[in-house]
């Protein structure tokens, strides 16, 4: 993580939480959505995945139906079987895998299902998307442990899309 807007960033993430609550309500769509894809790349040039895996070591996906299809299939499973296996609902009635860390995160950050991952792995941590204002709550509670998220809610500040 070379850039020093991300030393010390989860420590900054929680004193700016009210910042980015503000910011999320208050920012204009468009000009939110014009900026995302290249401060999304800046911040995965900056930001090594594989050297972090927060996401992977503390939280689950939601497992759709056509994610539990194509990961059974892949693992050559049942699908009962995968869900017995590796998945129970949450509150919200999603399945959600049952241990943390993932059970396909390996030691080296490596995901053992990479090309078959549900579509909320792939989609992390949804800093170039319109999710990053839709979904408020879920962003900052991102930024508290994705370095990506927190990079990118930074650079909106500085820019003040409003």
């Amino acid at each position: 993580m070379g850039d020093s807007l991300l030393q010390n960033w989860e420590k900054k993430s929680g004193e700016r939480q009210k910042e980015y609550s503000r910011l999320l309500k208050r920012a204009d769509k468009n000009k939110v959505l014009k900026l995302l894809p290249e401060l999304h790349e800046e911040a995965f040039e900056k930001v090594d995945c594989l050297q972090c895996a927060n996401c992977c070591k503390n939280y689950s996906p939601r497992f759709k139906t056509p994610d539990i299809k194509r990961i059974s299939k892949h693992l050559r499973m049942k699908e009962g079987d995968f869900i017995e296996q590796y998945l129970l609902l949450d509150e919200d009635g999603d399945y959600v895998v049952k241990t943390k860390p993932c059970p396909f995160l390996g030691s080296d950050n490596y995901c053992s299902i990479y090309d078959v991952r549900p579509s909320d792995c792939e989609r992390f941590p949804y800093t170039d998307e319109d999710v990053i204002l839709k979904r408020p709550h879920l962003t900052q509670k991102n930024s508290t442990f994705c370095p990506i998220t927190y990079f990118v809610l930074e650079k909106l500040l500085e820019k003040k899309p409003f």
